[in-house]
């Protein structure tokens, strides 16, 4: 939580700029909208791909899109409302942190708001950090499906997203069915099918090739690893639940295969 620490500090300087810096200063009733090079060397956290920055720059990015996705379909449903508030609740956010977080939803669901922009500048402050990028993207598809459905803007802002921040097609496609499988594995409801749509193989795939896919995504997915390349500590718990969901998913097939 040092990131938020230095945020509420009122250090202008160890803010960034550009148009995050911007909703994340409305969110915190101040004017945060540019940078000033000295906080970059009094912490360099706070510089171009500083930690607490990339953590900073997710975490606004995280709220504020979450926004605009549940607005896309032209209302926010209460099951919208509920996945935010879920979230809020797993990060553990302090008064002050959830007060900022509703903001940035609530800037999200304006309808100038500059989301190619946003995705931009997250993109280019996680350099890099594709696994980190693939977590936020898995975040607003789990979003999306709050509701038990996806509306067809909702889908193709979703794919909108992961195209601007340099996932394919075939990607987006599979993070979807991550989320599906996850929403099954929670209601204890999982499928075999869901399980291989998981781990992204198809039923033919032999073990050796189910076990690669496996270990591939526990190590896209590792808490530890992800934290440590600029998701907030908030957000680990987030990230132990996409493990065990993953693992799930592994141990139903390989009980099949057995």
């Amino acid at each position: 939580m040092a990131w938020w620490g230095t945020v509420i500090g009122g250090a202008l300087g160890w803010m960034m700029g550009g148009p995050l810096g911007a909703i994340l200063g409305a969110a915190l009733g101040g004017n945060f909208d540019r940078g000033i090079s000295l906080g970059d060397k009094l912490n360099p956290q706070f510089g171009p791909g500083g930690q607490e920055r990339v953590q900073m720059a997710f975490f606004t990015a995280t709220f504020s899109v979450m926004g605009h996705i549940a607005k896309a379909d032209g209302h926010v449903s209460p099951q919208e409302i509920t996945a935010a508030q879920n979230l809020m609740a797993q990060m553990q956010l302090n008064a002050q942190q959830r007060k900022a977080a509703v903001q940035l939803f609530e800037q999200g669901k304006a309808h100038d708001f500059p989301l190619n922009d946003i995705l931009l500048q997250l993109k280019q402050e996680c350099h890099r950090r594709r696994n980190l990028i693939q977590m936020f993207v898995e975040i607003q598809i789990g979003t999306a499906l709050a509701d038990g459905r996806i509306d067809s803007k909702e889908k193709q802002i979703i794919y909108a997203i992961g195209q601007t921040l340099g996932f394919s097609i075939a990607d987006i496609d599979h993070l979807f069915s991550i989320a599906s499988g996850a929403q099954a594995s929670s209601n204890n409801a999982l499928t075999l099918k869901q399980a291989y749509a998981i781990l992204g193989v198809d039923a033919s795939a032999s073990e050796a090739e189910v076990k690669k896919a496996y270990r591939r995504l526990m190590s896209q997915h590792h808490p530890d690893k992800l934290v440590s390349k600029g998701l907030p500590d908030e957000m680990i718990e987030i990230a132990t639940r996409k493990t065990q969901e993953i693992r799930k998913a592994y141990e139903l097939i390989r009980k099949e295969k057995s």
